[in-house]
């Protein structure tokens, strides 16, 4: 599994009939795996993100949006960014999680991070617990995963979790890729290292150089090469087809995202990541274009300008 070049979809308010809603998402995958991403990934939220937009706007629930995408799709993966943990029982997420790389004949991503929005737990009846719990329960929870994805029995008595040889069948490979989310240098990194697949670093561009080299330390601390842990980076995407609409895009960049935020034309979003974030060690590149991926032939166009970047 590689994620070189991946399309993340984390806005679900578009013009038209709520009825549209999902086409409009199934045209941007299928858009993205025409252009040449290699990964689709939609946010494990049940509200809307600060910054994004209210509460109250669109969001749909992620495995089943990844689910009804694998039938409109056929070689693109399928992943969040990230999976909350503390929405879904780990034994039941390696089954959800597997259930969709059967459906997809073998493209599924575990994405999957410790859960951070205070509100959505609150509101729907969900422990939050402090920061300290939170990683607590996502290590218990990839001991119980990480051996299921690859068909062995799951046990753990834990603080958090139980397991008694929890089983997973079918499969159709022999595991399924796990990627952390995150930026936690203590934490996150930590059990990147000893669970992950891929590392997913969310963060402000002027500390990327930092973070990775801080990840193949804690790989090293490990005794793991840190080449077998691949990363890649979440870049917002306020990308114009004119310098006009760039003009008019600068203009909604949310406060607390100015710094990991790529604002131009195409060409120009893709030099920037070309430079500040390949440059920096990462090995590929996940986008969103939040205000305009909707609108068809976007999505082609970007994917155009990035994929010889990642190539």
């Amino acid at each position: 599994m590689s994620i070189r070049l991946g399309y993340q979809i984390p806005n679900f308010t578009y013009p038209g009939p709520v009825e549209q809603t999902f086409d409009t998402v199934a045209a941007q995958a299928r858009e993205a795996e025409a252009a040449g991403f290699d990964t689709v990934l939609v946010m494990d939220h049940l509200y809307q993100l600060p910054g994004i937009g209210a509460p109250e706007n669109a969001m749909l629930e992620a495995y089943t949006t990844l689910g009804a995408l694998s039938s409109l799709t056929s070689t693109i993966q399928l992943s969040t960014l990230v999976t909350g943990n503390t929405y879904r029982n780990p034994a039941l997420l390696a089954k959800t999680v597997t259930t969709l790389d059967v459906v997809s004949h073998g493209r599924a991503i575990l994405g999957i991070g410790a859960g951070w929005f205070e509100r959505e737990h609150h509101d729907y009846g969900f422990e939050f617990g402090t920061f300290g719990q939170r990683f607590e329960r996502l290590e218990e929870a990839l001991t119980i995963i990480t051996p299921m994805l690859k068909g062995e029995p799951a046990t753990l008595d834990g603080k958090w979790y139980t397991a008694r040889g929890a089983m997973n069948n079918p499969r159709v490979r022999p595991t399924i890729p796990v990627m952390l989310g995150g930026s936690g240098e203590q934490k996150t990194f930590r059990l990147a290292a000893r669970f992950a697949d891929h590392m997913n670093i969310i963060c402000d561009l002027e500390v990327l150089p930092h973070k990775v080299a801080v990840l193949r330390q804690r790989c090293e601390e490990i005794g793991r090469d840190p080449d077998t842990l691949a990363t890649s980076y979440l870049a917002m995407g306020l990308v114009g087809e004119t310098e006009q609409e760039v003009k008019e895009l600068a203009g909604t960049i949310p406060e607390d995202r100015r710094n990991r935020a790529f604002l131009g034309t195409p060409d120009q979003v893709a030099e920037q990541l070309h430079k500040n974030v390949l440059g920096a060690g990462i090995g590929g590149i996940t986008i969103n274009l939040i205000r305009n991926g909707h609108r068809p032939g976007v999505v082609s166009r970007v994917g155009e300008a990035l994929k010889p970047i990642v190539d």
